[in-house]
Protein backbone atom coordinates (compact mmCIF):
# COMPACT_ATOMS: atom_id res chain seq x y z
CA UNK A 1 0.00 0.00 0.00
CA UNK A 2 1.53 3.51 -0.91
CA UNK A 3 1.98 5.98 1.22
CA UNK A 4 1.37 8.52 -0.96
CA UNK A 5 -1.78 7.67 -1.83
CA UNK A 6 -2.60 6.73 2.00
CA UNK A 7 -2.07 10.12 3.20
CA UNK A 8 -3.98 11.81 0.31
CA UNK A 9 -6.73 9.47 1.16
CA UNK A 10 -6.27 10.67 4.56
CA UNK A 11 -6.73 13.96 3.50
CA UNK A 12 -9.51 13.45 1.80
CA UNK A 13 -11.75 11.51 3.91
CA UNK A 14 -10.98 14.15 6.88
CA UNK A 15 -11.80 17.20 4.91
CA UNK A 16 -15.06 15.49 3.09
CA UNK A 17 -16.21 14.57 6.67
CA UNK A 18 -15.01 17.27 9.09
CA UNK A 19 -12.25 15.35 10.86
CA UNK A 20 -10.13 17.85 12.00
CA UNK A 21 -7.66 16.54 14.20
CA UNK A 22 -8.89 13.01 14.47
CA UNK A 23 -7.32 12.97 10.59
CA UNK A 24 -4.21 12.01 12.54
CA UNK A 25 -5.79 8.26 13.85
CA UNK A 26 -6.67 7.18 10.28
CA UNK A 27 -5.02 4.23 9.22
CA UNK A 28 -5.33 1.73 6.43
CA UNK A 29 -7.32 -0.28 9.21
CA UNK A 30 -9.97 2.34 9.99
CA UNK A 31 -13.41 0.96 9.57
CA UNK A 32 -15.63 3.87 7.80
CA UNK A 33 -19.37 2.75 6.14
CA UNK A 34 -21.33 1.70 9.15
CA UNK A 35 -18.31 2.49 11.82
CA UNK A 36 -18.02 6.84 11.03
CA UNK A 37 -21.31 8.53 12.10
CA UNK A 38 -19.57 11.05 9.70
CA UNK A 39 -20.09 9.23 6.41
CA UNK A 40 -23.62 8.60 5.64
CA UNK A 41 -25.33 8.68 2.37
CA UNK A 42 -25.05 11.84 1.39
CA UNK A 43 -20.55 12.04 2.28
CA UNK A 44 -20.40 8.85 0.33
CA UNK A 45 -21.05 10.53 -2.67
CA UNK A 46 -19.10 13.62 -1.75
CA UNK A 47 -15.98 11.40 -0.92
CA UNK A 48 -16.35 9.64 -4.01
CA UNK A 49 -16.76 12.76 -5.92
CA UNK A 50 -13.35 14.00 -4.40
CA UNK A 51 -11.51 10.59 -4.99
CA UNK A 52 -12.59 10.83 -8.34
CA UNK A 53 -11.05 14.26 -8.82
CA UNK A 54 -7.81 13.90 -6.62
CA UNK A 55 -6.70 10.93 -8.39
CA UNK A 56 -8.09 11.33 -11.83
CA UNK A 57 -10.10 8.20 -11.93
CA UNK A 58 -13.64 7.76 -12.35
CA UNK A 59 -15.24 5.22 -9.99
CA UNK A 60 -17.40 2.76 -11.90
CA UNK A 61 -21.26 2.07 -10.75
CA UNK A 62 -20.42 -1.58 -10.80
CA UNK A 63 -18.13 -0.64 -7.78
CA UNK A 64 -19.62 1.88 -6.26
CA UNK A 65 -20.80 0.14 -3.35
CA UNK A 66 -20.45 -0.67 0.87
CA UNK A 67 -16.87 -3.17 0.19
CA UNK A 68 -15.34 -0.06 -1.22
CA UNK A 69 -16.26 2.21 1.75
CA UNK A 70 -15.51 -0.29 3.81
CA UNK A 71 -12.16 0.66 5.25
CA UNK A 72 -9.26 3.28 4.57
CA UNK A 73 -7.50 0.18 3.04
CA UNK A 74 -10.08 -0.45 0.83
CA UNK A 75 -9.99 2.86 -1.17
CA UNK A 76 -6.65 2.80 -1.45
CA UNK A 77 -6.75 -0.56 -2.83
CA UNK A 78 -9.04 0.79 -5.48
CA UNK A 79 -7.24 3.86 -6.16
CA UNK A 80 -3.89 2.15 -6.71
CA UNK A 81 -5.78 -0.51 -9.15
CA UNK A 82 -7.39 2.00 -10.74
CA UNK A 83 -4.76 4.34 -11.24
CA UNK A 84 -2.15 1.65 -12.90
CA UNK A 85 -4.76 0.74 -15.16
CA UNK A 86 -5.22 4.22 -16.10
CA UNK A 87 -1.56 4.75 -16.49
CA UNK A 88 -1.47 0.85 -18.63
CA UNK A 89 -3.95 2.36 -20.74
Amino acid sequence: MSDVVLESMKDIVAETLGLGARRDTLTENTALLGQMPELDSLAVVELAMAIEKRFGITIADDDFGSELFESMGSLVAYVEQSTSAVAAE
